[in-house]
C-alpha cells in the first residue's frame, strides 16, 4: 500500500514539475519546478528499489545542479524584460497551428503505438512472487571500495582538479 501510494505520488510530482517547467515565463521559478520533478524521479527510483539511485539523485541533480543553474541565473542578472526597444518581442514564437497540428498527430501516433505495445504485454503478463526487497548501497558500496578503488580515486582526483580549476578561474586578476 505504501509503495503504491510513494509511487502515485511521485509520478505526479515528476510530471507536474516538469510540466511546469515548460510552461513557467519565470526561470527562478522554473528552477524550482525542476527541483521538484527531480524529488519525484528520485521518489520514482525509490519504489523500484533502487535506493542507492535515489540517493545519488537527491544529492547530485537535486543538490548541485538546480543549486548551480540558481546561481547562474542570480549572478547573470535574467532579465524580466523581454521586449527591446523597437517593443518587438525577443522571444520569437514556438510555431504555428501547422507545427501544433503535426505535433498532436505526432503524439498521438506514438502513444496508441505504445498502448498497443502495452496491451500485449499486460495480456501475456503472469501473476506471480516479487522478490524480497534488498538494498543496493552495500553492494555498490563493497565494489567501489574492491573490485573498483582505481576508477573511484581517480574520479576523486579528476573532481579536485575541476574544484581548483573553478578557483583559479574565478580568482580576480591583479593590475
Amino acid at each position: 500500500m505504501f509503495g503504491s501510494t510513494l509511487f502515485i505520488i511521485s509520478a505526479l510530482l515528476t510530471l507536474g514539475g516538469a510540466f511546469m517547467v515548460v510552461a513557467s515565463k519565470n526561470l527562478v521559478h522554473a528552477c524550482v519546478f525542476l527541483l521538484a520533478s527531480l524529488f519525484g524521479v528520485a521518489g520514482l527510483y525509490a519504489t523500484l528499489g533502487a535506493d542507492f539511485l535515489a540517493a545519488i539523485q537527491l544529492v547530485v541533480y537535486a543538490g548541485g545542479v538546480v543549486i548551480l543553474m540558481l546561481f547562474a541565473i542570480m549572478l547573470t542578472g535574467g532579465s524580466q524584460d523581454l521586449s527591446n526597444k523597437y517593443g518587438l518581442n525577443k522571444i520569437p514564437g514556438m510555431g504555428s497551428v501547422r507545427t501544433y497540428i503535426a505535433g498532436g498527430l505526432s503524439a498521438l501516433v506514438i502513444s496508441l503505438v505504445v498502448l498497443k505495445i502495452l496491451a500485449n504485454v499486460i495480456k501475456s503478463a503472469q501473476v506471480g512472487e516479487l522478490p524480497e526487497f534488498t538494498t543496493t548501497v552495500e553492494k555498490i558500496g563493497t565494489m567501489l571500495l574492491t573490485d573498483h578503488i582505481l576508477a573511484f580515486e581517480i574520479s576523486s582526483i579528476l573532481l579536485l582538479g575541476a574544484l581548483i580549476g573553478a578557483a583559479v578561474i574565478s580568482r580576480p586578476r591583479k593590475g
